[in-house]
């Protein structure tokens, strides 16, 4: 019997702390990194995305950043073939690949083998769909999504327009709603661990809010109104992630910064909540608090065991 292809995960909430550690222990564990987030995807979005900077890149090879336009279809189906091509190469190679990142949507796809509706289309259902969302707004499409789809609903943003309307005509079509053909594994295909980092909710909000401001110091503003200079429609799936939406009242004038800002840290807040909800539900996960500074390396070393007793490898210590 063939040998599963060695996978490890890194999950969490954002601003936990999970690129600190994935290059701590791809370095120990001579590993390379997949990023498990949807909005790495797309160039020139760098810092509300908050990816590993070009020196963290270069201390361990990353893959599924910038590998995109922000005005390009990219979808969790698109990132689960990717994903699975990149896992396999990587083991080619003898080296462990971590998944990294906090879409818990498209890491699950990989870890537990979703399947993918191919279902059949309706034009005339979908310019009617699209003719609702130009005249009463998404929003009203997405409520009409979680009558019928209630946790598809949850998963899709009120403004993802084009998977919104795609979830309606599924569900039109078929009679089933998407997430009745997003099946999972009972078993991953992979020699699996997942590692969640969690931490005290107060701490955790302290770190996001103090990260928003850090990327307005580093010039999120700038990098905003330049992907609207070259022509990005405000309303893509790209410009609805956290940091760019808020941003674009403020550039056209309509809001003050503090208030666009304070919606980011609003947002973002509750973002980490659903991230923390989703992972939950997964019984595989070693879950680790990092809330104790003083704990880290402690924290680390037991993450470290719990790699080497998975994988029967010896870390490069």
């Amino acid at each position: 019997m063939q040998e599963k292809e060695k996978l490890a995960v890194i999950v969490g909430p954002t601003a936990v702390g999970k690129t600190a550690l994935s290059l701590r222990l791809a370095q120990t564990f001579n590993g390379e990194i997949i990023s498990g987030d949807s909005m790495q995807v797309y160039r020139q979005m760098d810092i509300g995305t908050a990816k590993a900077t070009p020196e963290e890149r270069r201390m361990v090879p990353h893959h599924l950043i910038d590998i995109i336009d922000p005005d390009e279809e990219y979808s969790v189906a698109h990132f689960q073939a990717m994903a699975r091509q990149l896992i396999a190469e990587i083991n080619e190679r003898g080296r462990l690949p971590f998944i990294v990142g906090g879409t818990g949507l498209y890491i699950e796809s990989v870890t537990h083998s979703f399947h993918f509706s191919e279902a059949g289309q309706d034009p005339e259902l979908r310019q009617r769909l699209e003719k609702i969302a130009e005249l009463e707004g998404v929003e009203a499409l997405h409520r009409q999504l979680a009558a019928i789809d209630p946790l598809t609903a949850e998963r899709l943003h009120p403004n993802d327009r084009k998977r919104v309307i795609r979830a309606i005509e599924i569900y039109q079509v078929t009679g089933q709603r998407m997430s009745d053909f997003q099946v999972r594994a009972e078993h991953s295909p992979y020699q699996l661990v997942m590692i969640g980092l969690t931490m005290d909710r107060a701490v955790l909000y302290e770190r996001i809010n103090r990260r928003v401001d850090q990327m307005i110091e580093a010039g999120l503003v700038e990098e905003v109104r330049q992907l609207l200079d070259r022509g990005l429609d405000p309303s893509a799936v790209s410009m609805q992630g956290l940091g760019y939406k808020e941003l674009v009242p403020y550039l056209y004038g309509e809001i003050s910064l503090e208030q666009a800002v304070a919606a980011i840290k609003q947002r973002t807040r509750h973002f980490a909540k659903r991230q923390l909800s989703w992972f939950r539900r997964m019984s595989e996960i070693h879950w680790f608090d990092v809330t104790d500074p003083e704990e880290y390396s402690s924290v680390v070393e037991r993450i470290t065991q719990t790699l080497a007793g998975k994988f029967h490898q010896l870390p490069n210590i």
